[in-house]
């Protein structure tokens, strides 16, 4: 799972290694779609989530994190794709979308979504692109 990786970084699926406090903290502080999100929310969603994590090879530190919704078989949602600051620019977000992305291919899940504000070329560069029929796809939006 580590081909696209810096050098020094792992990613795993191993839900024993995830800083939940860490996670929670990046998400509900920091992140713009996830800022106040309430700890038991959080926990929830990652008991029902695919889990990625990545961490530092050395020192075993947790400098990333996503988590994807699916069925493992025809869909799949990528969501909550952090990097810590003191991370950013060498390539992980990439890495973690490309790892997603391989992840799930032995599934056949024929749809991998995902939304982001401002990092269309982070995902670009893991193959994902624009909906090709925005106008077919609908949401139910609670905010």
């Amino acid at each position: 799972m580590d081909n696209d990786l810096p050098a020094g970084y792992e990613i795993s699926t191993d839900p024993d290694r995830l800083d939940a406090d860490l996670v929670h903290r990046w998400l509900s502080q920091d992140a713009y779609w996830a800022l106040g999100r309430p700890r038991e929310k959080h926990d929830l969603a990652v008991a029902s989530s695919l889990n990625f994590g990545v961490y530092e090879r050395s020192a075993g530190a947790q400098v990333g994190y996503a988590r994807v919704v699916t069925d493992r078989a025809t869909f799949a949602w990528l969501c909550d794709v952090y990097i810590a600051p003191e991370a950013r620019g060498l390539g992980l977000g990439t890495a973690l979308a490309a790892a997603v992305r391989d992840h799930l291919a032995p599934y056949g899940v024929r749809r991998v979504l995902l939304a982001t504000a401002d990092a269309h070329e982070v995902y670009a560069k893991a193959g994902f692109v624009a909906l090709p029929k925005p106008d077919w796809w609908m949401a139910i939006v609670n905010e």
